[in-house]
């Protein structure tokens, strides 16, 4: 009896930590979803329903150009992440490759590194070697510190890979090239797309390393939310977050359906 007690005790007591954790983190997004309607300039008081600054949004021109800038950035900086990421972990599958501690070291270095000296030795690393900063410096930052995470999904997939596979294939008579492209890529696809996709939020998201590889006339959307933000001008930038925090909710919802769709035809 006691046991069973002490149990539910627990249990409840988790519930309730979990709850207050999920309160604590989206009562904030809530109060902002529920301002982005608020016909006041400062966010203080509620002042009346309206419309106004989600009109003012998509007339922004800057946000706009921002918006194309970090799309930009994510899709070219994911793609390129992939393949090298796809590239070294098929090599780094040989465990007799001299000096294979010495390349794990390395891509694990940016995983643990923090942000800011990452940033701030490609901005020292960009200025040495007189390169204007701008869009080309933002896109070899983003791929220098998304490859590492490429590296480590898609080689987490290789681990559990079954190489009587590949065997069998060559048995049969099949080329090396058709093996990888027909037998061995298909099955370690799921990895890919999961650190493509990883590569492509972290793209999206970050700040600090883009903000000191940027330079003038160059912003992504987090640059100028901050900036925006720095000048008091927040409004705009209330609207700007519940659309995102909308699409992501029907990405969610779409992806879910999906998953039930492939799941159901199989």
């Amino acid at each position: 009896m006691k046991r069973f007690s002490r149990a539910k005790f627990f249990k409840g007591m988790n519930l309730t930590v979990f709850t207050f954790a999920m309160l604590f983190l989206y009562i904030p997004i809530l109060i902002l979803v529920i301002y982005s309607f608020n016909d006041a300039r400062i966010v203080t008081s509620w002042k009346g329903f309206t419309l106004k600054y989600y009109g003012q949004l998509f007339r922004n021109v800057a946000i706009r150009q921002a918006f194309l800038n970090t799309m930009l950035i994510a899709v070219l900086s994911t793609v390129i992440s992939t393949l090298l990421g796809l590239l070294t972990a098929l090599g780094l599958e040989n465990k007799k490759l001299k000096g294979r501690k010495g390349f794990m070291g390395l891509l694990y270095a940016p995983l643990v590194m923090p942000d800011i000296l990452m940033g701030v030795s490609l901005a020292l690393l960009f200025n040495f070697l007189r390169v204007n900063t701008g869009m080309w410096t933002v896109l070899i930052a983003h791929v220098t510190f998304c490859v590492s995470y490429t590296v480590i999904v898609i080689q987490s997939r290789l681990e559990g890979f079954d190489n009587s596979l590949i065997e069998a294939a060559m048995d049969l008579g099949a080329k090396p090239s058709t093996t990888f492209f027909k037998v061995k890529l298909p099955l370690i696809m799921p990895g890919v797309i999961a650190a493509a996709l990883l590569s492509f939020t972290l793209s999206i998201d970050d700040f600090i390393i883009t903000f000191f590889t940027s330079g003038r006339g160059f912003d992504t959307l987090p640059i100028y939310v901050e900036g925006t933000i720095r000048r008091g001008t927040i409004t705009t930038i209330n609207a700007l977050s519940t659309l995102v925090i909308g699409l992501t909710l029907l990405l969610v919802v779409f992806t879910k359906r999906i998953r039930k769709s492939l799941i159901s035809s199989f």
